[in-house]
């Protein structure tokens, strides 16, 4: 027998301990799960807010290819788990053929599908003043509460902020894009007309106000062309911190539903 390996691959603005629950989940079900962090990511949220380390210049391109690394060190393709920033990539991954299937959780929209309808965003792609680490940005406590924790009660989101928010680097950030234009970089691009990858699974919460549930729907339009599974699924009442918020496992076992659906068990049996 062999364990089936997931990888969870967590946002911008989120400390990779945002998916200590999942990852407990999935092990107990039989999954080998890595959590990897960025590169020189601290150890702790806390620790990362006061010094979030080298490289202050990682973008897009070279996270992506940080994480194609880890994943390639596997004996057999993982099932590939993202969340906001992570979402894309698993994307890209999959596409790739680096995944045996993805999951992309609220996931930052692939090229040419803008974020939002024009209104103004929670952020900006420039340093929000002098308590700013040089080359990062902290996405600040209110704009926390109003655009990633909405879906929760006042103490609850006070408390997630302490434990995972971290301060993003601007050059990803920049690489991401804001407003209409959050979606122009390169690096998003994803091959959705690709028909031999594996299953993929996005999914949105109608209350996100950082990667709205309709920008889901236009990503999910766009893999029309391509006859690999796609499919969708929208959380009614949640928010953009629906991996890591109290809410969190019933987004996590429609997961490990839709998995076994599709043939990828935890545990496969070798002759």
């Amino acid at each position: 027998m062999k364990q089936t390996p997931v990888v969870l691959i967590h946002g911008a603005w989120f400390h990779s301990s945002s998916w200590d629950a999942w990852a407990e989940r999935f092990t107990a079900y039989g999954y080998a799960v890595c959590v990897p962090g960025r590169p020189g990511e601290a150890p702790t949220a806390d620790r990362a807010r006061r010094d979030p380390g080298p490289p202050r210049d990682l973008g897009l391109a070279a996270l992506t290819t940080h994480y194609a690394e880890i994943v390639r060190t596997f004996d057999d393709p993982p099932v590939l788990i993202g969340h906001s920033t992570g979402g894309l990539i698993a994307q890209r991954l999959l596409g790739a053929d680096l995944g045996r299937a993805a999951v992309a959780l609220a996931p930052w929209p692939v090229g040419g599908v803008p974020l939002d309808d024009g209104r103004p965003r929670p952020w900006s792609p420039m340093p929000a003043g002098p308590t700013s680490v040089p080359g990062f940005e902290l996405l600040p406590r209110a704009s926390f509460r109003h655009a990633v924790v909405n879906a929760v009660g006042a103490e609850e989101a006070e408390q997630l902020f302490d434990r995972y928010a971290v301060p993003a680097p601007l050059r990803l950030l920049s690489d991401l894009g804001t407003g209409r234009a959050a979606a122009g970089s390169a690096d998003t691009v994803v091959d959705t007309a690709h028909s031999e990858r594996g299953p993929l699974l996005l999914v949105s919460g109608q209350e996100d106000r950082m990667v709205p549930d309709a920008v889901t729907r236009s990503v999910y339009k766009l893999y029309g062309d391509s006859s690999a599974v796609t499919d969708l699924e929208q959380f009614a009442d949640r928010g953009h911190s629906l991996v890591f918020d109290s809410g969190w496992r019933s987004v996590a076992d429609h997961v490990l539903v839709w998995l076994a659906a599709n043939g990828v068990e935890a545990v496969v049996v070798r002759g």
